[in-house]
């Protein structure tokens, strides 16, 4: 019986002049849109994903100053050297950036995924003014020397008005694209009951 054929994923196309142009001046969630179209743009430049040994995922550390220059990169851990290495070499070979939405320098971390079963959709944005979820802390650790006490939950602080309207300024309409990526999303975390995953 022949070997089938294997799996393959061209890559995606880079981000376009237009989604550089937004995502460089979308300042909300550690510029939330300019992450997305760094990693995007990385992927675009590693060619085409094939099932096999040398598929896998990379993930990063990166700073990017006020001008667009990489001035760190490093490797949290990796599953490939392969996408490693192309990864690497996708970020030496990037086009000029624009500036950081912010003025500030960008500090983020970042997976690379290098496979034909997966595609990091376009993010979801309508949620990005909403206040942060409180950070859940068990009330009831103790390190069993200090007094015990019962910690209270955070309270969520919803933004002031002129920060909340900054912010539902720069709200792009999400794509159906976007939408169709974090329903996928949700159903690789969660499965489907239909289906038994």
């Amino acid at each position: 019986m022949p070997d089938r054929p294997r799996t393959s994923m061209a890559a995606p196309p880079p981000p376009t002049a237009e989604e550089w142009a937004f995502a460089a001046n979308y300042t909300n969630k550690n510029s939330k849109g300019y992450r997305y179209s760094w990693g995007q743009q990385v992927r675009s430049m590693m060619g085409t994903a094939v099932e096999g040994p040398d598929q896998g995922v990379v993930r990063f550390r990166i700073e990017i100053a006020p001008d667009g220059r990489l001035t760190q990169l490093q490797t949290l851990w990796t599953t490939s050297a392969v996408a490693e290495q192309l990864a690497r070499q996708a970020i030496q070979n990037m086009p000029p950036l624009p500036p950081t939405p912010t003025g500030k320098p960008l500090i983020f971390d970042k997976t690379i995924s290098f496979s034909p079963f997966a595609n990091d959709g376009p993010p979801i944005y309508r949620d990005d003014c909403k206040p942060e979820p409180p950070v859940f802390r068990n009330p009831f650790a103790w390190d069993g020397k200090s007094p015990q006490v019962v910690a209270a939950p955070t309270p969520t602080v919803p933004l002031d008005p002129q920060a909340l309207a900054d912010c539902l300024r720069q709200l792009p309409q999400d794509s159906v694209e976007a939408e169709s990526a974090s329903d996928q999303r949700l159903m690789d975390q969660w499965g489907s009951r239909k289906t038994g995953r």
